[in-house]
This record gives structure tokens, sequence and C-alpha cells, in this order.
């Protein structure tokens, strides 16, 4: 069953949220807690994350650097088929242009049909941090929208050098990202938006958004999509704020702005249990007015603040 289908059978506002693997030789508890936590809310399907490699340097003496690339978390498809086995709940993995090439994205394709995983999030992913924009691993996509047509060929019986699948398997059905205040690299409002448009046009189910904090902006942006003809769900992405360093890094590290209303109250706060609690009280009032106006969904970002989602899911759902 889609994700769409999944969300349109709910009885109420689905609820969904996004894990990240562990890092490297961490194991796997700290995820499963959470899971455990979030699993009395009756989640609709849960999302993986992925992240590319990065460089490291190390010193090797003599004056002698060396230049490693690194994962730090691998394993989203190995947790991906962990969760749907241990926990019989859909998953999502993410998949991503960043680092990855043609090549590699077509083995993460075998491996997930292997493991009867057909839900995908296609984005095309952060910048690796040496980087001062992005860039595209070698034969690697550059954008999502050319990612998607990998996935559209494979799903149509076709590697991507062009061979022909002996035995296609079940079809992907996918989302992608969309950004209610308009992604960093956009030039403006309107280029980001056809973006959008052309990314549903190619076969995109559903839009899950840029965590915000002022519905309004949400609501306007759905407004615009609409007017542009497209009808798929936009699933609205949700993160409480909970430490007090976030009043400068989450509106610098995601380019969203912060109400006036919710700033004036945060900067009343001297730690970090009282920016959580205002985190928690901004956004119980964000999702009950979402909720009101019909939302399919709300997603939750956990990193950080899994303490902070099981307040907000008790008082909503």
């Amino acid at each position: 069953m889609k994700i769409t289908d999944i969300i349109k059978s709910a009885q109420r506002t689905a609820f969904s949220f996004e894990v990240l693997p562990p890092i490297k030789g961490n194991g796997t508890a700290a995820l499963f807690n959470t899971i455990d936590r979030l699993r009395e809310f009756n989640p609709s399907y849960i999302n993986i994350t992925t992240h590319r490699s990065e460089y490291v340097y190390r010193e090797l003496g003599g004056g002698l650097v060396q230049r490693q690339r690194v994962r730090r978390r691998p394993g989203t498809i190995a947790i991906a088929a962990s969760l749907q086995n241990k926990y019989d709940i859909p998953v999502v993995p993410h998949i991503v242009c960043s680092g990855n090439n043609r090549e590699d994205l077509e083995y993460m394709l075998l491996d997930l049909q292997f493991l009867g995983i057909s839900d995908l999030l296609v984005l095309r992913g952060d910048k690796a941090r040496e980087d001062a924009s992005f860039k595209a691993t070698d034969d690697g996509p550059v954008h999502a929208t050319e990612l998607i047509e990998q996935i559209n060929r494979f799903n149509e019986g076709f590697f991507a050098d062009g061979t022909p699948i002996k035995v296609p398997g079940v079809p992907f059905s996918y989302g992608v990202a969309c950004y209610p205040e308009k992604h960093e690299e956009a030039a403006n409002m309107e280029s980001d938006l056809e973006v959008l448009v052309n990314k549903v046009k190619m076969g995109a189910d559903y839009a899950v958004t840029q965590l915000f904090y002022d519905n309004a902006k949400y609501f306007r942006f759905v407004e615009r999509v609409r007017e542009a003809g497209i009808q798929v769900p936009i699933i609205p992405g949700i993160k409480p704020l909970s430490k007090l360093s976030q009043l400068q890094m989450v509106p610098k590290t995601f380019h969203c702005d912060l109400p006036d209303a919710l700033y004036r109250e945060l900067v009343k706060c001297k730690t970090d249990d009282e920016v959580r609690q205002v985190g928690i009280e901004w956004a119980v009032a964000q999702c009950r007015e979402l909720i009101q106006h019909g939302v399919p969904s709300l997603h939750f970002y956990t990193i950080s603040a899994v303490d902070s989602i099981c307040a907000i899911a008790g008082q909503i759902y």
C-alpha cells in the first residue's frame, strides 16, 4: 500500500516521524528506544534518513596528511529492513543524489526490492561539508529530478545503462521535499514552485515540507501549489524547538523564519528546559491549527526532540 493510500485510509490525521540511522559502531538501542516511545501514537509510517560520506584528514606523521572518506551513519537500507521486520510499520528510506553515482543508486533500488520495501523519499541531499556548493559524484545525478528519472526507468524495467531488467519487481512509489519558505538555492518562490510541479508531473505521489513555524506560510504555499494545478498531499514537517542554541542555529541551517510571537517567548528563556516547554506549547498550537485545516498528515523531525514530540503527540493524538 502506498503512503498516500495509508494516509487516505487513516481515521484521523496521520502521524509519522523521521529517524536517523545510528552513528557507526553505536548499535541500535537508542534508535529502537525512540521508536518504542513513539509507537504508542500509532505511526502510519517511519522515514529513515541517509547521510553521505565526508572527507576527514588524518595526520600520518612527518608532516604528511591523508584524506579519507568516511560515512558516519551507514545502514539506511538495513535499518529500514530491521524496523519493518521488528515493528511491522511501513518504512520510507531516503534515497539521495548526494554522494552516490547511478550504479550505487541502482543497487540500493535492487536491495530494497529484495526486501519488499517500495516506498521512497527522493531527495537531492546536502552538499559535502568541504564544498561551497553541491557537487554531484562522478556519474551521479545532480538534481532530484534526475534521480526520479532513474527510478522511473527502473520502474519501467530498465537499468541505468538501458539494459532490460529480466524480472522487474514491484514498482517504487515516492514522495519528494518542498519548501514553504523557498529552498535556499532557489532564485525565488516561483522558480522553486516550478521544481515541485515538475517533480509531481514526473510521478511524485506527495511532498513533505521543510520544517516551519509559521502556519500562514504553509497555508499560502499550499494555495500556490493548488493554483499551479498540483493536487498531491502536502505534508507539513514539524520540529519543536528544544535548546537555547536553536534560536540561531535553526533559522540559519533550515532557512526558516521564527514568527515574532514565538521569538519573543524564546528570548525570555534562560535554560534549555524553558525553551523546550515553549517549543512544545507552540508546536501543539501549530498542529491543532493544521489539523483544523484538514492537513493529510503531520510529519515530525525527531533529532534532539523525542521528548518534546512525545509530549506534543500526547496532547493531539
